[in-house]
């Protein structure tokens, strides 16, 4: 009895068998149905291709502007290539191993080609989605009219239809994307070396439109160079916005020490920046040269900013070449400065130090106060009658006289001069 119960209970906890699938052989004869359905309505699409092509070709046209406007210049170009296209895809379809490396290889063709002709890459894209599309009713179709009761199975093959059509698409945009950035790569060189040859005034006249196009500047307007240096690149950026106010057209030109905008402006040249508008960065220099007429004098504008960069302080600022011609002028020809410092200065600058810069000093600041010894007095904190004795012995010591024009503009010069070439 005992073992009766026991068996009974072995009975009751012994694992169910579970029967073995059958799934596997179902799928495995609905998939290889599924197959042979799929190439015999592909084998009837690769005989009826050129067709296919129109039918596609004519979908293009009707549906995407960028096509359209691509077969009006080549439309013989363009039906090859879907041609082309429809072939590997519908022989993937048949034989996906074989011809799985060369449709890769014309997904990639066509998205370089499209990307050097400039075709957008949606619109590039859109067309093999139409195309996987067409491609995808036609069968369905060819199935319809040849065999009805077949066309459940094209369920069970439509995912890998998609998936072909998403691979190439990827395909298609890295080819696209790669080439696209060589091209711009290319475009933004070629910007380069042509403004460098514009700032160095190498730039020959046939060259000339193609700049105008690189730089997006129009050959023939009215330019200012500026010229922006001193500190990090992130600090010559902020620099550049405090030079160049909003609103005009700049190509901006990076160099080792310098940087170059050529800006195009109206007949009053670079306005002066608008309340509010970005404040110069401390310790970064600004020079801005004279207007030149023309792309081909920019070599001349440069060398305006050039000038007014190096008469701008160390400690930052910006210069306008034309209010500071004399200081130009000095710049412009060192040796010169430095030798009219030199004859006229000579004397004063042979004294103590002290005494020395004590007497340029009111000098200089007699000179910015336009010959007023009242307003010099209250800037250097002193008697205007020891601002006067300082003048009359600045004019011993020079053998020049403050009241004589002449006199006062070879002193003025001789100043700059000083000043200038003492901070080089």
């Amino acid at each position: 009895m005992q073992h009766a119960v026991r068996s009974r209970a072995a009975i009751r906890t012994a694992p169910t068998p579970v029967p073995r699938p059958r799934t596997r052989r179902v799928t495995s004869l609905i998939d290889a149905d599924a197959l042979r359905v799929l190439h015999r309505a592909a084998h009837i699409l690769l005989d009826d291709l050129p067709d296919l092509t129109d039918r596609l070709v004519a979908v293009l046209q009707e549906q995407e502007p960028a096509y359209r406007a691509a077969m009006t210049g080549d439309p013989t170009g363009t039906w090859q290539e879907v041609h082309r296209s429809l072939r590997h895809s519908i022989t993937s379809l048949i034989d996906p191993r074989s011809a799985r490396d060369g449709a890769r290889r014309c997904s990639w063709r066509i998205g370089a080609t499209r990307a050097e002709q400039g075709l957008p890459l949606d619109a590039l894209l859109h067309a093999f989605r139409l195309g996987g599309s067409l491609v995808w009713q036609r069968l369905v179709e060819e199935t319809q009219r040849a065999a009805p009761e077949d066309v459940r199975l094209l369920v069970h093959v439509a995912a890998d239809v998609w998936n072909y059509v998403d691979e190439h698409c990827t395909l298609v945009a890295d080819a696209y994307r790669q080439v696209e950035w060589q091209l711009n790569r290319r475009r933004e060189n070629r910007a380069r070396l042509l403004a460098a040859a514009l700032l160095d005034g190498t730039s020959r006249i046939a060259d000339l439109p193609e700049a105008a196009q690189a730089l997006d500047l129009p050959e023939h307007g009215r330019y200012v160079v500026v010229a922006v240096a001193g500190g990090h690149p992130a600090r010559c950026a902020a620099a550049r916005a405090a030079a160049v106010p909003d609103g005009l057209r700049v190509h901006w030109h990076a160099g080792v020490d310098v940087d170059h905008g050529i800006v195009l402006v109206g007949e009053g040249g670079l306005p002066e920046p608008a309340p509010g508008a970005a404040q110069p960065v401390p310790g970064i220099r600004i020079g801005v040269g004279s207007p030149v007429d023309g792309l081909a004098a920019v070599g001349d504008a440069r060398r305006h900013a050039d000038t007014a960069l190096s008469i701008c302080p160390a400690a930052g600022g910006t210069i306008r070449l034309a209010e500071h011609l004399p200081a130009a002028m000095v710049v412009s020809s060192p040796e010169l400065g430095g030798g009219l410092a030199a004859r006229v200065l000579g004397p004063l600058l042979k004294l103590e130090p002290a005494d020395r810069e004590v007497l340029l000093d009111t000098l200089t600041t007699w000179l910015r106060c336009d010959g007023s010894a009242q307003r010099a007095g209250e800037r250097l904190y002193c008697h205007r009658n020891t601002v006067l004795n300082r003048l009359r012995r600045c004019e011993q010591l020079t053998g020049r006289s403050l009241t004589r024009p002449a006199d006062l503009v070879e002193v003025s010069l001789a100043l700059t001069a000083h000043r200038l070439l003492r901070d080089r």
